[in-house]
């Protein structure tokens, strides 16, 4: 090796170093008071054909049965006054507050059942065809 290599790889080995360090030590920004809407995407393959809505009102996901065709986003919006969120296989989304929407994409047919994980009682399902 010369000499001017094992300079430059000295730099660079410090340079990564210094990163993974700071990266290391970096804090997490402060919340918002209001988080976005969070949108888990489809494969890049599936194009999303329709759109259709679920909301929360009430303690209870409406409509409780949804059958829909592959490609379709499905959105969830939180009206009740507390909150509540979509668990159940592929669907995680957020805690949705008042007023807040969370959206999913599906890019496989099969019936995708869910809860909502702080009142488990809620229940719903999705039908993709």
């Amino acid at each position: 090796m010369k000499p001017i290599t094992r300079t430059c790889l000295g730099t660079l080995t410090t340079a990564v170093a210094l990163a993974a360090v700071t990266a290391c030590g970096a804090q997490p920004a402060a919340p918002a008071a209001a988080p976005p809407v969070h949108q888990a995407q489809a494969p890049a393959a599936v194009q999303p054909v329709a759109d259709a809505a679920v909301t929360i009102a009430n303690y209870a996901f409406s409509p409780a049965a949804l059958t829909v065709p592959v490609g379709t986003t499905v959105t969830w919006t939180n009206t009740d006054s507390v909150p509540h969120d979509v668990s159940g296989g592929p669907l995680h989304s957020p805690i949705l507050n008042q007023g807040q929407s969370w959206s999913y994409t599906f890019s496989t047919a099969g019936t995708y059942s869910y809860i909502c994980s702080i009142h488990p009682y809620m229940n719903g399902s999705v039908t993709v065809t």
